[in-house]
């Protein structure tokens, strides 16, 4: 029985992965070298990590992504701030917030969770704050250099990015590799309203 690694997402616009590639190579300049950044291409806000599946299981999975898009119209949402997670002094997530139509995405959010806690996925305990995984701080960087990229990613103003318009979710496969995960879409769900 093959194991898939999958993932339930919205997938950016080429426009803003381009801005995405621009504010990384800026950020890569005056920030310490202790961030792995994330491939622009690659970037997407993550919706549910689903983890490996057997393969069989993707055609449920499929079914439970329609139904958790049913009855939801696209929605646009708005890219701008430069955050950090859990926060700016301890810096672990460097990334990009969404902003306008939060409460639209938390309910398709909680729709999926919903409806693949069915399928025997256990429900996400932290909140969900929808974000741009923009790079993540290897484990040996020290507390001052994370101190320093958090100073970087407050005093980095962020130009007007493209937003995004969520018209489908994708379910994602992630293949791990050396030089970082590839991903491949498996199936779309788009949005309507019923």
């Amino acid at each position: 029985m093959a194991l898939i690694r999958t993932f339930m997402a919205v997938e950016l616009p080429g426009e803003l992965k381009k801005e995405l590639a621009e504010l990384e190579a800026q950020l890569k300049k005056s920030s310490p070298l202790v961030v792995r950044w994330v491939d622009p291409n690659s970037i997407h806000i993550t919706l549910k990590f689903l983890g490996e599946v057997p393969e069989e299981s993707i055609e449920e999975l499929m079914l439970a992504l329609e139904e958790s898009v049913s009855g939801i119209p696209p929605f646009r949402l708005e890219v701008r701030e430069l955050g950090a997670f859990p926060n700016l002094d301890r810096v672990q997530v460097v990334w990009v917030g969404v902003e306008v139509e939060i409460a639209r995405i938390s309910r398709l959010q909680q729709k999926i969770e919903a409806n693949t806690e069915q399928l025997g996925f256990p429900r996400e305990s932290r909140a969900f704050t929808p974000h741009l995984t923009l790079g993540r701080v290897r484990n040996e960087a020290s507390a001052n250099e994370r101190q320093r990229l958090g100073k970087v990613l407050a005093g980095t103003t962020v130009a007007a990015l493209h937003g995004i318009d969520v018209s489908a979710v994708s379910l994602m496969k992630s293949q791990l590799t050396s030089a970082g995960a590839i991903y491949a879409c498996l199936g779309r769900a788009e949005l309507k309203a019923e």
